[in-house]
């Protein structure tokens, strides 16, 4: 018989996201831009191989598209913006300086592009393009709707309104894809540009219209909005908790960030905050009675995404076992960077995503699918 952990099912949202957040710490500690490859590697080959056939997971192709503008970007204005230091070094081009004026000192319009300007643009880019990847990919593993039933009761509003916003731009994207489709089956595919495109809103706005009157009435018929009975007593305390833990938070965190104020006191801060928040969300939550029908189960396969995730995290984070300076190499002078073993090896564990995870859902057939395609085209 094949075990329950291996039968088709959707991993935990909160697993893939512990997972993603981890390697988004990693990509944070380092401009190695080997470190930055593997990294992106792990998060397609993942992406690949468990994402299902869901609506929200066909976007993770336009978080790639985004994050190749970014270093586009980011070598852009590297190019066009020089300074003094990011001159020096191997010369590639000599652009045309531009004159500013006096007061827009430490800023050069033009004038001689060095290789490690580029390079160095190229990697900043590269890391915060990895840091949208990560984004990208926790949205197109997770399950955004079964993500809001860990959320706490006094976040269910706020976690409904977030999932369906998220959830617009897929739902859209699958209007339009069905839209045209249809119209091609009909026989209305080639004409003018004007003509198709309003032969394709009319009805995607219909569609949208109609998706928001469904939802509507889900929300309505499950009792959404719906709050116990609370005492003018406990609505000041969990006010005075939250607004008491988040005056905290601040104090500890400007405390953590300020090197003249003791450590202990810092973390004090930062902790009482934390606690008066958790206890004014506990608070908060009696309010709002949840019935859960299938509860989402949490086995080994999402023990071991979420600690292979924070597992890299602390690798890439307490530098033990390597040479620190191997995260972030210098250009000067320009040389080929070393591959430290310890956080690459961190970052392949987090690979165990893609092989001991539970398969997705089989796609439809083929015939199921052109029987689709033919009944959306007879409405």
């Amino acid at each position: 018989m094949t075990p329950r952990a291996r039968l088709p099912r959707a991993l935990h949202p909160v697993a893939w996201w512990c997972w993603a957040l981890g390697l988004a710490t990693a990509a944070s500690r380092t401009s190695n831009p080997l470190l930055l490859v593997l990294i992106a590697a792990v998060l397609g080959l993942t992406v690949t191989l468990r994402r299902t056939q869901a609506p929200w997971a066909r976007g993770y192709r336009y978080y790639l598209l985004m994050a190749a503008v970014v270093i586009g970007i980011r070598i852009a204005f590297s190019v066009v913006f020089t300074s003094g230091p990011e001159a020096a070094g191997a010369i590639w081009l000599h652009l045309p300086v531009v004159r500013v004026p006096s007061w827009f000192t430490g800023v050069r319009i033009g004038g001689p592009v060095s290789a490690q300007a580029v390079l160095s643009a190229a990697i900043d880019g590269a890391r915060l393009a990895c840091l949208l990847c990560c984004i990208g990919a926790a949205n197109t593993l997770a399950n955004p709707k079964r993500a809001l039933r860990v959320l706490p009761g006094a976040l269910y509003e706020l976690g409904v309104a977030v999932t369906v916003a998220l959830s617009v731009a897929p739902q859209l994207v699958e209007s339009v894809q069905r839209v045209r489709r249809a119209r091609r089956l009909r026989g209305h595919g080639t004409g003018r540009r004007f003509a198709v495109l309003k032969g394709i809103a009319i009805p995607v706005l219909h569609d949208a219209l109609e998706r928001s009157l469904l939802l509507a009435a889900a929300m309505d018929a499950r009792g959404y909005g719906r709050t116990c009975a609370a005492t003018a007593a406990s609505r000041r305390v969990t006010a005075g908790c939250l607004l008491a833990g988040l005056t905290c938070l601040c104090f500890g965190c400007y405390e953590l960030l300020d090197p003249t104020v003791p450590r202990g006191l810092g973390a004090g801060g930062f902790a009482a905050g934390a606690a008066l928040c958790v206890a004014g969300l506990v608070l908060g939550g009696r309010r709002v009675t949840r019935s859960r029908y299938r509860p989402d189960p949490w086995e080994w396969p999402e023990w071991v995404v979420a600690g292979s995730g924070l597992a890299c995290a602390v690798a890439l984070s307490l530098n033990v076992g390597y040479n620190p300076a191997a995260l972030n190499p210098v250009l000067y002078p320009l040389h080929w960077p070393t591959l430290p073993a310890v956080p690459a090896a961190a970052i392949l564990v987090t690979a165990l995503a893609a092989a001991i995870t539970p398969p997705a859902a089989e796609p439809l057939s083929r015939p199921a699918v052109g029987a689709q395609a033919m009944a959306e085209a007879s409405t």
